[in-house]
């Protein structure tokens, strides 16, 4: 018999069982997406459906998914209503640029974000790490209740600064994670007038109240700008060699404008830092409630940190510290849909011969959210099971049904750095602290731009107790 106590099931909308009426979709829309779909979106491998008269296919087939995403990504194209909501805020970046703008700006930016590089990083993370652990000096056993959300936030932001930017990001105040919120809040949710299609100069009101937090970004990466650029004019060879300054020395006919820069910077600096932030946050609340886990983490985040063993291997080296992170991907990706419109006419054909047909202009929502939920795929989708993801066990997960950094020429370019700076900031905050949760823990995840907290994440941090006598 199996002694092993059940997994623990992360809060999450349940499935609806009643189509919502038109008006149910706007109000569930601007409030949060993740409790819009319903059981055909957990069970079936694709449906097709209208919105407001536009006709959507969703997909969860994995084969379906790599035909989009990968086989003829060339016939498919960002759709309407993600850039309505993304381009006010990130223009030309890189989440948002399609065509030779966007070419030029991943081949630009890719010697940065190649795995050789990023490792190179890990020295940074580790000491960043460190010096945020900081805060929490002085809680003893008894605990202090923080806002983790926020905290990591916190954390990700310096690393990212550090490593990115040289620790040159020239922000004006300390509530810099409050920024990133209202910026989200206002300026990264649907609006009525996207959904009916309105054209990017009809007012959106639910955003007004984000222009002046998104104008604030725009100025800290104005004033970066002009600091590197100063440095660089005065001494190039004095400059940092970082990002920051990659970008500067690109700029030109035959690179990017100053407005791509710009805007790429942004990206980063307003976005670059939040998925991994977010996944942070869930990752420390779930292994709260799956003490299992958190003893299977500590022992192995215990036993390499001893070893002297340097943070680029930790990635390797702690494989339960990694599943924890990316089972915490799956049930709350921070990106929980990727959106697409078909650019001609196309179909796919499934292995045992069933059609697709998918017509020009039609939106094609793959929805990370609902695919690492699906019943099809997944043994137990609504629990918190960090083994799926152990060496052993991840041959039999397909790369088309786990999208975390999405897939195909689109794949998210910081997808290995992301991993290892988790790893690197968990490890660190796990070695000397548990974080455990409270009455007021009571999180409930929402869709704004990324799978976040409603109300924060309260959590008690406390010293770590010492190991009984005996136990390595």
């Amino acid at each position: 018999m199996d002694m092993r106590p059940e997994p623990f099931t992360p809060p999450a909308p349940v499935p609806r069982t009643v189509p919502p009426s038109r008006l149910e979709v706007i109000r569930t829309v601007f409030n949060n997406p993740l409790e819009l779909w319903g059981v055909p979106s957990y069970t079936l491998p694709w449906i097709e459906t209208k919105f407001f008269k536009e006709r959507t296919l969703i997909v969860n087939d994995p084969g379906l998914i790599r035909h989009v995403l990968v086989d003829n990504a060339r016939n498919y194209k960002m759709s309407e209503i993600r850039q309505l909501i993304l381009r006010p805020i990130l223009r030309d970046g890189l989440l948002t640029a399609e065509g030779p703008v966007w070419k030029r700006s991943r081949k630009a930016m890719a010697p940065v974000f190649t795995p050789r590089h990023a490792q190179s990083f890990a020295g940074q993370m580790l000491r960043k790490s460190k010096e945020y652990a900081e805060k929490y000096e002085g809680v003893g056993a008894e605990g202090q209740v923080f806002d983790i959300s926020v905290d990591m936030t916190e954390i990700t932001f310096n690393i990212l600064s550090e490593t990115l930017f040289s620790g040159e990001i020239v922000t004006e105040s300390d509530d810099f994670s409050d920024d990133v919120d209202s910026l989200l809040h206002r300026m990264g949710r649907v609006d009525p007038m996207d959904l009916l299609r309105a054209p990017p100069w009809v007012p959106r009101l639910t955003r007004i109240g984000g222009k002046r937090v998104l104008g604030k970004f725009r100025g800290i990466v104005a004033k970066t700008m002009a600091l590197r650029q100063g440095k660089l004019h005065i001494d190039p060879a004095s400059a940092p060699q970082d990002f920051l300054t990659l970008l500067l020395q690109l700029a030109g006919p035959d690179g990017l404008t100053m407005e791509e820069i710009e805007d790429n910077i942004l990206t980063f600096i307003g976005a670059g830092h939040e998925t991994t932030a977010r996944a942070l946050a869930w990752t420390l609340y779930c292994v709260a409630k799956s003490p299992q886990v958190r003893e299977r983490m500590e022992d192995e985040i215990d036993r390499v940190m001893a070893s002297g063993t340097q943070p680029v291997e930790w990635l390797d080296q702690m494989p339960m510290v990694r599943a924890a992170f990316e089972e915490t991907l799956r049930l709350y990706p921070p990106a929980p849909s990727l959106n697409r419109a078909a650019i001609a006419d196309d179909e796919w054909v499934s292995p045992n011969g069933e059609r697709v047909r998918i017509d020009e202009d039609v939106t094609v929502l793959i929805m990370p959210w609902t695919l690492h939920r699906h019943e099809l795929y997944w043994d137990k989708p609504r629990a918190f099971m960090p083994e799926r993801f152990l060496p052993e066990n991840r041959g039999s997960i397909d790369r088309f049904q786990y999208l975390p950094f999405g897939a195909g020429p689109r794949v998210c370019i910081g997808a290995t750095f992301a991993m290892q700076e988790a790893v690197i900031a968990l490890a660190v905050l796990m070695r000397r602290y548990r974080f455990d949760v409270t009455a007021e823990t009571n999180p409930w995840p929402v869709q704004k731009l990324t799978t976040q907290p409603r109300d924060g994440l309260p959590m008690q941090v406390s010293l770590r107790p010492p190991k009984p006598s005996g136990v390595n």
